[in-house]
């Protein structure tokens, strides 16, 4: 037997089983779950501790408890209808559009996305390469996709949470309330990429990982920008998504 095999095996079969064990309440450990989302606000690097016993116990750095997405799809649905009720989103076919937008472009697709970047980036460029008698390990696409939904719970907090109840404040002309909503925008994409930083530096087989860090440098840049000319990023978004202007009065 070839060495690892079992773990290729174990690798290429993972997916019927999450998908399986997604819509099985019963084997979803919630309250570790939370547990995970409380820290990941206050204490990522925490959380990422916790990788090393997904490795020696189940063979994989990946967690295989969809509980986390679950959950997070639960609260996209009612954040999007939230969001619809404030807008006033009519019929009601529009309403189960914003939430399949939210859940399957914003969360699931562009997540697989970017996950599939930092998966191609981790073992293409950033794997220490070990001597031929040694198993060589590499970053599993789903471990990248875990790193996502880590780093997407504080932007959904922030940008559907938070800003939720800063509307009426920051959809207004003034460039204060530019600052406002700039600003829950850089602190949020900003803290996204600390946690995927913290994700890939986790994995001891990966080396200047602070690559994933690089992103942020452009993001303040893009702020201090969108500062000069009076770019308000939530105007922007809820026009996009709601087709929304603001009330100038």
């Amino acid at each position: 037997m070839l060495p690892g095999g079992p773990a290729r095996r174990h690798h290429h079969t993972w997916i019927p089983e999450y998908i399986r064990r997604l819509v099985s309440y019963h084997q979803m450990d919630l309250e570790y779950t939370f547990w995970m989302m409380f820290y990941l606000c206050f204490n990522p690097s925490r959380v990422y501790k916790t990788t090393t016993y997904h490795k020696q116990t189940k063979n994989q750095w990946a967690r295989d408890d969809p509980a986390f997405v679950a959950i997070l799809i639960c609260f996209l649905f009612v954040a999007s209808v939230a969001y619809a009720v404030a807008f006033r989103v009519t019929p009601f076919y529009n309403v189960v559009k914003l939430m399949f937008w939210a859940v399957f472009i914003d969360f699931i697709g562009l997540g697989a996305f970017i996950a599939t970047i930092g998966y191609w980036i981790s073992n293409k460029y950033l794997r220490i390469r070990t001597s031929v008698h040694n198993v060589e390990q590499s970053v599993e696409w789903l471990y990248a996709f875990d790193i996502h939904c880590n780093a997407f719970f504080p932007v959904f907090l922030i940008l559907y949470v938070l800003q939720f109840f800063l509307i009426p404040i920051i959809m207004q002309p003034p460039i204060w309330a530019t600052f406002l909503s700039n600003t829950l925008y850089l602190i949020a994409f900003a803290y996204y990429y600390h946690i995927t930083f913290l994700g890939y530096h986790a994995l001891p087989f990966l080396q200047k990982t602070e690559c994933f860090l690089y992103p942020i440098g452009l993001l303040v840049v893009a702020y201090v920008v969108s500062l000069i000319v009076n770019f308000n990023a939530s105007m922007f978004v809820m026009k996009i998504y709601f087709s929304v202007l603001p009330n100038t009065t």
